[in-house]
């Protein structure tokens, strides 16, 4: 080997990553909102690149053009607007210290117990140690115990609770004081007693369902463990969740698919992003004065400006020719629904079209379509191909439906076992999928395991 110290000329090629093409890039991969600010931000840094922000006709203006029956001053009542105003709910602290003021308390309970509410998390659980307010208010544990029940007393069940299966204890006591009350019948072997014994003793078992051992245990029946399992099902985990003020989200979509005379049209809704025009007359002003630096900085700017204007109709291109291959490729799921959907990857579409797979990655990230049969995320078209029993293609999208379709309709005593579905599968849909596969779609479909689906009747 040569290891003498020498000097080659060698000839590479290599991409330089410059500012403009990375930007060109990040411009590709914003979702509608990403890239109105990104415009934004960009028009404060550039003076010359003005963003004119696009206006959706409102619903006023949209029912301007239809006809409706003419109505006189009488009858238009307070009604009208009254009815439009959306109801508000108000949050768990408003409702649980409207309960405070009905409640005699003593002052060093009011303080305990207001400070406990102020302590409740937007799902009803207390987020705050006893030991804590123990030492903050200066009184024993078994004191502040006494504060938390009358707190946990309050509407809704289950409030106040510091772990969740204090919460579903909670519950259950109230539910069996309901029922005392209601009935003077014994309730020592009844669904709900069942259930406080067992979530008192056995709540880990339980949770894993590994109720063979907790009927072992508590010389139980099969079947009233299922039945304490179908009453725990009524109770409510997150008994502060209906009490918070979440504004609901709304889809915007980047593509919009029609049907025209049985033809598939595709177009795209930009109408949330910005304009961006150049400001020719803060250019022409500041070129009057002559001046190098001036001249420098409006040099600058008008090259920003137009890389912006380039990267953006890169970008709207890029996205309509993802589109139309898309709607080329999966015609029959657009007319006829989910379930026609075709085995697609980004890397055939990125083939077809002669440009990278990042690219195709990246156009449809955080993008919707609005389709005749629904709204979908434009990355969950990809799906990837699975052989069947006809040497055709299916979609993992299609084998997951079946899947779904099978445990279904099962028998609940006898539930499917992840092999069962193998065999059904391919005997009565053609699909060729291993065992393990089976799994991996059960679990992304959030359904478990054929133990733990199994019913005691």
């Amino acid at each position: 080997m040569d290891l003498k110290p020498g000097l080659w000329q060698k000839q590479t090629m290599k991409l330089a990553m410059t500012q403009e093409l990375t930007q060109a890039i990040a411009l590709l991969q914003y979702s509608a909102q990403e890239l109105a600010t990104f415009l934004e931000e960009k028009a404060i840094e550039n003076p010359l690149l003005q963003v004119e922000p696009k206006h959706t006709r409102s619903l006023s203006e949209v029912s301007r053009g239809r006809k409706s029956p003419k109505m006189s001053s009488g009858d238009h009542d307070d009604k009208n607007w009254i009815e439009h105003i959306p109801e508000t709910t108000g949050s768990i602290q408003d409702y649980l210290l409207l309960q405070l003021t009905d409640t005699p308390l003593t002052n060093n309970e009011l303080r305990v117990v207001h400070y406990f509410i102020e302590a409740i998390d937007v799902n009803g659980y207390l987020g705050v140690d006893l030991d804590v307010v123990s030492e903050k208010f200066g009184i024993a544990i078994a004191e502040a115990e006494n504060c938390l029940k009358i707190l946990q007393g309050f509407e809704p069940a289950g409030v106040a609770a510091r772990n969740l299966q204090e919460c579903l204890l909670l519950q259950v006591e109230i539910a069996l004081t309901l029922k005392k009350d209601a009935t003077e019948e014994d309730s020592s072997r009844s669904p709900e007693q069942l259930l406080k014994t067992i979530l008192s003793e056995h709540f880990i078992l339980f949770a894993e369902k590994k109720w063979k051992t907790i009927a072992k245990l508590l010389k139980l029946d099969l079947k009233e463990i299922q039945q304490a399992y179908d009453f725990v099902q009524t109770l409510n985990p997150r008994p502060g969740a209906a009490y918070q003020n979440e504004k609901a989200a709304y889809v915007v979509p980047d593509v919009i698919i029609k049907t025209e005379n049985g033809q598939l049209t595709v177009s795209l809704f930009d109408d949330t992003i910005p304009k961006v025009t150049f400001n020719e007359s803060y250019y022409r002003e500041l070129s009057a004065y002559k001046d190098r630096e001036v001249s420098r900085f409006l040099q600058e700017k008008q090259a920003d400006y137009q890389w912006i204007y380039k990267s953006l109709e890169q970008r709207r291109e890029t996205l309509m020719k993802v589109a139309l291959k898309i709607v080329e490729k999966q015609s029959e799921f657009f007319l006829q629904g989910p379930s026609f959907l075709k085995p697609m990857t980004m890397k055939e579409i990125a083939e077809e079209l002669e440009i990278h797979e990042s690219t195709v990655s990246r156009a449809v990230r955080e993008k919707y379509i609005q389709t005749p049969t629904g709204t979908y995320e434009m990355r969950n078209l990809f799906s990837s191909s699975i052989q069947t029993t006809e040497q055709d293609q299916t979609s993992s999208t299609h084998a997951k439906q079946a899947i779904e379709r099978l445990i279904k309709n099962e028998n609940k005593q006898k539930p499917l076992s992840d092999q069962d579905i193998v065999k059904m599968l391919e005997d009565r849909s053609g699909i060729r999928i291993s065992r393990r596969t089976v799994a991996k779609y059960r679990e992304q479909l959030g359904i478990q395991a054929s133990s733990k689906r199994r019913r005691f009747e």
